[in-house]
């Protein structure tokens, strides 16, 4: 597995880096955060795990500890632990205490963004010369950070459709790798990786497993279940789930990874601020119920797309027609609510669509609950322009969103008929 760099574990926990752990654990214990264990129900853990009731004043939603640093009883004497925020906050504890129960990790920690969590990542387990594998068709913005990024600091990646595992094993056997980065499903084409069969080809090869979590969401996958290493979300996604906080994580299967992760976001200070930990929270009380409906609504759509004659493809997991269909009704509990699809007339037909729909929000990002359409060759996947991961000219993506289906299903009808 990735070790990164000697000695960081030592030195992260001279500098303290173990401290927001500490605080968490005994936080959590403090509160009585474990009334929602691993043996509770996922709705359950998402609405308490971590988020006990106040034990001074019996809030039960956790506080916003707006603040930079603590009182400290004597050179050293820190109060559960806490010293200042970029280190650690009991709102930021709060949120990686309920993601760690969600995705059964040993931890979780949150940042500022998702791409802040992958650049952290990356920076603790890879070292100039290490080899990366990526998606063939990996998000924009993942393959922007190695392409434009990681490139410069010479780790070197290679693009493989992480859909076939046998194709992984001819990579790693190639060249090993320090990271195999899975998505699944894939962003915007849909994809559908095995995780327990590439998880394997990783331990055959000495790789770290990590997965993109973003579009399924702890809901309805939990990789770390199925062999993955790490866990990865954009928690902008339908972790918060309302279009109005920006957030990333990362959920940990080995506990000192997690602590030689959380000496990097210290030192870096890519952190997640406490009132957007709060809002991340708030969001996945009703995570559940939000999935049930995105699922449900995706399906209808995608069964409507697919009859329409303008319509010359449909990518959606839950289509039995799609070749990841069986894998993805093997190791997850829903079929998500993203729905990509093709145009018969091209690019400037699908370009057309996205600009005639009233419901459907023309507008980047997804997994909130309002629905949105984009152009992903113009807009979230235009840094894959030119490059052997440039999407499809004629692809529409939708985040179908938790309105009446009814009224996504006439507004879509309305934009496809011209």
């Amino acid at each position: 597995m990735g070790t990164g760099r000697a000695g960081e574990t030592t030195s992260g926990r001279a500098a303290g880096a173990g401290q927001g752990r500490a605080a968490g654990t005994e936080r959590g214990r403090a509160a009585g955060a474990g009334s929602a264990g691993a043996e509770a129900g996922f709705e359950t853990r998402a609405i308490h795990a971590g988020q006990a009731p106040d034990p001074r004043t019996g809030a039960v939603v956790p506080p916003i500890y707006q603040v930079s640093t603590y009182a400290q009883d004597g050179v050293g004497g820190l109060r559960e632990g806490y010293e200042y925020s970029r280190t650690a906050n009991p709102t930021r504890t709060a949120l990686e205490e309920c993601l760690a129960a969600l995705e059964g990790g040993a931890r979780a920690l949150a940042f500022a963004s998702g791409m802040a969590a992958e650049d952290c990542l990356l920076r603790t387990v890879c070292q100039p010369g290490d080899h990366v594998l990526i998606p063939h068709d990996a998000y924009g913005g993942t393959y922007r950070l190695f392409d434009k990024v990681f490139a410069r600091w010479q780790v070197s990646y290679r693009a493989v459709d992480m859909s076939d595992p046998a194709a992984v094993r001819r990579a790693l056997a190639h060249r090993p790798a320090r990271v195999v980065w899975v998505e699944t499903p894939t962003n915007p084409l849909l994809s559908v990786a095995d995780i327990s069969a590439v998880g394997q080809a990783c331990r055959e090869g000495g790789a770290l497993l990590v997965v993109d979590n973003t579009f399924a969401s702890p809901y309805l996958q939990n990789p770390l279940a199925l062999g993955a290493d790490v866990v990865m979300h954009s928690t902008t996604k339908y972790l918060g789930g309302h279009s109005d906080v920006v957030g990333g994580a990362l959920v940990v299967a080995d506990a000192d990874l997690g602590e030689r992760l959380a000496f990097h976001r210290n030192a870096t200070g890519g952190v997640a601020g406490p009132f957007d930990a709060w809002l991340t929270l708030r969001g996945i009380k009703t995570l559940a119920v939000r999935m049930d409906r995105h699922c449900g609504n995706a399906s209808r759509v995608a069964d409507m797309l697919l009859a329409h004659p303008a319509v010359s493809a449909v990518l959606y997991p839950g289509l039995a027609s799609h070749p990841g269909h069986e894998v993805a009704a093997k190791q997850m509990r829903g079929f998500g609510g993203m729905v990509s699809f093709r145009m018969n007339a091209g690019e400037e037909a699908a370009v057309a669509v996205c600009g005639r729909t009233r419901l459907f929000t023309l507008g980047e990002s997804l997994g909130g609950v309002e629905s949105l359409i984009e152009h992903p060759g113009r807009m979230t996947h235009a840094s894959a322009s030119g490059s052997a991961l440039e999407v499809p000219a004629d692809l529409v993506r939708l985040s179908v969103g938790i309105e009446s289906v009814q009224d996504l299903l006439a507004d879509l009808s309305t934009a496809l008929a011209g």
